[in-house]
């Protein structure tokens, strides 16, 4: 075995500034890992894990080891290593974001279609939210359950209120019925399948690694900034195209390809979300910092009577 000389943890690209994180995710966003067999992936965590071992097999390159890391940082999660589900990755957000969001759109003008639609959204956020979840804080089965009950129903109270509402409102604001559940949906199904970070508090490190106790306040800070970036994802998608699809439906051509509009709403928002699902995920560093002077008074204390006024800052992993 070759030693290693890279520091295959440290960001390819700089995690203090907005383009530097943009790149990052572009990079494990990239749906094409999606398709690779665990095979491969597991591939992918030896050699990562041998890089940090300090050894690599001979002849490996550094684009290799970058590219083992891509598919790595990809399919397992952050805080346990384990593989995360398929459809719950962030690699999977355009494929499975394109197709339940293209109906979405396409399919708000009835209640059952409104219902359905909104109960495939939230089934999938759900096991997004709980994939992509600080896997320090265990949730058990009944919080689960309760968590996407209480967010399903949130999204169907609204989509099916705002279209009774909107029947009488201009074409283009019913059209923006799908949009409003779904934010409102994602300030629900978030806390809620991640209440145990709130209710103990989530890890919080200092700059080296060092534990140093567990954060409420980390917890929502981190938990805050998912669901504006969560919302940030779909609003362009389902804000822009609406009014495109609106004007475009005006064309006698489009009057006589009906069938296609569906179709054609998916591959639209894929377009979108190609950009939009790393850009959301760019607007806040994943290694989140918050100031000490910030924390709850007791853990504060702990950590000035450990370290005095050394420890300026924690950090801690929001999630996505």
């Amino acid at each position: 075995m070759a030693q290693s000389v890279l520091d295959i943890d440290v960001p390819r690209w700089d995690q203090a500034t907005f383009m530097g994180r943009l790149r990052h995710f572009f990079n494990i966003t990239d749906c094409r890992t999606a398709l690779l067999p665990d095979s491969r992936l597991d591939e992918a965590k030896a050699l990562v894990e041998g890089c940090r071992a300090g050894s690599v097999p001979p002849g490996t390159t550094e684009e290799q080891l970058y590219y083992a890391k891509k598919l790595y940082d990809s399919a397992f999660h952050p805080d346990t290593g384990d593989r995360m589900n398929l459809i719950g990755r962030m690699s999977f957000q355009v494929p499975g974001g394109m197709a339940i969001t293209g109906f979405m759109l396409q399919f708000y003008r009835t209640v059952p279609a409104v219902v359905f639609w909104q109960w495939v959204n939230q089934s999938f956020n759900a096991l997004v939210n709980y994939t992509n979840r600080n896997a320090a804080s265990p949730i058990t089965l009944k919080q689960i359950g309760i968590a996407y009950a209480t967010a399903t129903s949130t999204a169907l109270a609204t989509a099916v209120g705002l279209n009774l509402y909107t029947k009488r409102a201009p074409p283009l604001v019913a059209r923006w019925v799908p949009f409003v559940a779904v934010a409102a949906a994602n300030c629900v199904n978030i806390p809620m399948m991640r209440q145990q970070e709130i209710l103990n508090g989530i890890v919080v490190t200092d700059e080296n690694g060092n534990k140093l106790g567990h954060s409420r306040k980390a917890a929502v800070t981190g938990i805050t900034q998912v669901i504006i970036s969560r919302i940030t994802m779909a609003a362009p998608g389902m804000i822009i195209l609406p009014i495109i699809m609106q004007r475009l439906e005006r064309y006698r051509f489009m009057q006589k390809i009906k069938f296609l509009h569906g179709p054609l709403q998916v591959m639209m928002v894929g377009v979108f979300l190609v950009f939009m699902v790393p850009a959301a995920c760019s607007l806040f560093p994943q290694q989140c910092s918050l100031a000490t002077s910030k924390l709850e008074p007791e853990l504060r204390e702990s950590i000035t009577s450990q370290y005095g006024d050394k420890v300026k800052y924690v950090y801690f992993n929001k999630g996505l």
